[in-house]
């Protein structure tokens, strides 16, 4: 039987300049995923995203007509009616506040700087995951969602900087626990003790655990 997790996605494109959305039509198709709509404007996207039955969204934040933030408006009032379709923003601008705004929706979000995209099977693997529910964020973005709490580690116990630390090197609630010698209780509370500290509301997806883990690694 097929992996349904390796089915041709059905992705909206929304890019103002012809080479790079010609260009990102022909990588999907190679990819094996369909692009059932290209445009240079977000106008009427929930429209257009529900007519084209789609499974994500791939945009940038400044399109016509005035070039200021109409795709990522365009995004924040697409996952507002359609709170399970994958968005991915791609741009050349770090917009921390709507990116805020977008990740307090949940997962399924992801926002690359265009010129950071490091390989062509990272960006199709990025579209995957944000397709499947997960947060891909550059460490850019990161920044500046971190950059609003001065020295955000500075609040935390040494038993969840240890935690953290785990956490960052990607181990289980569970695996955490027998490394500390502590149950996964304690995990689990030393986890949420953390978002709280780092300010990462509760939205029920998992980019709070990205969030904290990048905090970790950004840390001077």
């Amino acid at each position: 039987m097929p992996d349904p997790s390796h089915r041709p996605l059905r992705i909206v494109l929304v890019e103002d300049s012809v080479l790079l959305r010609e260009g990102l039509v022909r990588l999907f198709q190679e990819a094996g995923h369909v692009t059932v709509g290209a445009f240079d404007d977000a106008e009427d996207l929930v429209a257009r995203v529900d007519a084209a039955d789609a499974d994500i969204v791939v945009l940038d934040v400044r399109l016509p007509p005035g070039y200021r933030d109409e795709g990522i408006r365009a995004a924040l009032d697409l996952r507002a009616h359609r709170p399970k379709i994958g968005i991915l923003v791609l741009s050349q601008y770090v917009e921390g506040v709507y990116a805020r705004e977008l990740l307090a929706g949940g997962g399924g979000l992801g926002y690359l700087l265009k010129d950071r995209v490091a390989s062509l099977d990272e960006f199709t693997d990025a579209v995957r995951r944000v397709h499947a529910g997960g947060t891909v964020l550059d460490p850019d973005v990161v920044r500046e969602l971190l950059a609003a709490r001065p020295d955000p580690l500075a609040s935390l116990t040494p038993r969840e900087r240890d935690t953290l630390e785990l956490m960052a090197e990607g181990r289980s609630n569970s695996s955490i626990a027998e490394r500390l010698f502590i149950g996964v209780g304690a995990v689990e509370k030393n986890i949420g003790s953390i978002f709280v500290k780092l300010g990462l509301d509760d939205s029920g997806s998992e980019h709070r655990r990205v969030l904290a883990v990048l905090a970790w690694l950004q840390r001077s």
